[in-house]
């Protein structure tokens, strides 16, 4: 997907957050006999976050569950935002904007049910996951191909960085390695 409304507001992003069950992780939520959780994240969307938070794009991440998984994950893949057991979303995103000095506009987020409404209606880019709840994929300016844990937050992040021109730039260094 990419079309004039989407670029426009790709170009202004400045910070990407995002939901975890259900964005970056199928939704499942896996215990074992000793009660401990599981999560399964794909790699492709760590790795993206990775390569945009080194081309100046900044990661958080809101989440209404707790889970040290989600912790280990975020100090694997850089992302120092990270704010879970957030029942109400919105007041934890007013703060995250607010001490980076940005605007909703500067924003993406990445929901997939409808908990995530508050933040889909106020982020210059509202994005979701093709398995998404209906409400969400009709509050969302861009919906992946792919599902949540699938690879659907590689998508966004590919489409944000080439928006914003920096997307050739990495090819070429992959290319030339």
């Amino acid at each position: 997907m990419e079309n004039a409304d989407f670029s426009q507001r790709a170009v202004a992003v400045r910070l990407i957050l995002l939901d975890v069950d259900g964005v970056l992780t199928d939704g499942r939520i896996t215990y074992d006999s000793l009660g401990r959780e599981s999560k399964s994240f794909h790699v492709r969307d760590g790795h993206r976050i990775k390569l945009a938070g080194r081309h100046g794009l900044t990661f958080g991440i809101i989440t209404g569950r707790s889970s040290p998984v989600v912790d280990q994950r975020a100090a694997e893949i850089g992302i120092s935002l990270v704010h879970q057991g957030a029942k109400e979303k919105l007041p934890v995103f007013e703060k995250i904007v607010a001490a980076a000095g940005l605007e909703p506009g500067q924003v993406a987020y990445m929901g997939d049910d409808i908990v995530d409404l508050p933040l889909l209606t106020r982020v210059g880019l509202a994005a979701t996951v093709a398995d998404a709840a209906r409400e969400a994929i009709a509050h969302a300016h861009f919906v992946s191909r792919f599902a949540g844990g699938r690879g659907a937050v590689c998508e966004l992040v590919e489409l944000i960085l080439k928006a914003q021109g920096k997307w050739d730039a990495i090819m070429r260094a992959y290319l030339s390695e």
